[in-house]
């Protein structure tokens, strides 16, 4: 088994709690290493697995688990955990997963999951849907698709969205939410393979030349695979192709570095909005 075997991989660092009296990490710790990239291998696919496993009508149980050693790693190491699924039965799903040190192989295994009704934990056919999905990701197709649009056709997905994130999530008053605005925006929104609707964003004219983006808003659990950068991709393509020579946002400022990796230089001074503590951030189009 080695690396080009996998496209999907899971990384982290050895910690002291993890390691035995021989300053090897214990054996058992390897399977919560394969399990926290089982669920790294979920968000890769754009699915957040409450939802996903809800609107497919069952749940994944582990039927078995095996695990191979062929080396150890020790405290303070940086590994790499592949993972793939290998084969779909009828109602049973194999996964192998890989463990490594660099390019050294330490740690092989094979998890057997069964796709069931939660209800009964009696088995069911995978779903042609989750089929469709799991292939084509190991065939390097694109688990996300983006729309823009107008509020008329995107806004009750984007409305879906913002609720969780902004009103639910971060407790900002409806009412401080839904604006005039939405009617005249440009809106993007994500979807994954089952066609949920997992992020948005917008776009407005700011002012003459002058674009800006708002409302960015990502599923909670699948933060950090990218589905933002995507989506603020799509609405800067928007403004270029409208002709404006700069686009601006309002970034709460836990988003600042997130912004600032794709362009946008921060401008004048932290501010409240909705009693979070924002920044104006710029990015210069070229071309326009």
């Amino acid at each position: 088994m080695k690396r080009q075997d996998f496209r999907f991989f899971h990384r982290l660092r050895v910690r002291w709690a993890e390691v035995d009296m021989q300053k090897i990490v214990f054996n058992a710790h390897y399977l919560m290493y394969f399990d926290t990239a089982v669920a790294d291998y979920w968000r890769a696919l754009a699915l957040p697995y409450e939802e996903a496993m809800h609107q497919l009508g069952g749940d994944l149980y582990v039927k078995k688990a095996t695990v191979e050693y062929h080396g150890s790693a020790r405290c303070d190491d940086q590994i790499d955990i592949g993972m793939k699924c290998a084969r779909i039965g009828n109602s049973s799903m194999v996964f192998t997963g890989a463990i490594f040190r660099g390019d050294a192989l330490l740690i092989s295994c094979e998890l057997v999951y069964v796709f069931a009704d939660p209800a009964t934990q009696t088995s069911r056919p995978v779903p042609q849907a989750l089929r469709d999905i799991l292939t084509g990701f190991e065939a390097g197709d694109a688990m996300v698709t983006i729309k823009t649009g107008a509020w008329s056709e995107l806004g009750e997905h984007a409305g879906v969205i913002r609720t969780a994130v902004f009103i639910k999530e971060q407790g900002i008053p409806m009412d401080m939410e839904w604006d005039e605005a939405d009617a005249t925006a440009i809106h993007a929104v994500a979807y994954n393979g089952l066609g949920q609707p997992i992020a948005t964003g917008r776009l407005l004219q700011h002012a003459p030349g002058s674009a800006k983006i708002g409302r960015m808003a990502v599923n909670r659990v699948l933060r950090g695979a990218s589905l933002g950068r995507g989506l603020l991709q799509a609405l800067v393509a928007q403004a270029e192709q409208r002709g404006d020579t700069e686009v601006l946002l309002h970034a709460q400022r836990s988003a600042e570095g997130f912004y600032a990796r794709l362009g946008f230089t921060p401008r004048g001074e932290v501010f409240d909005e909705v009693e979070i503590p924002h920044i104006e951030m710029v990015r210069n189009l070229r071309g326009s």
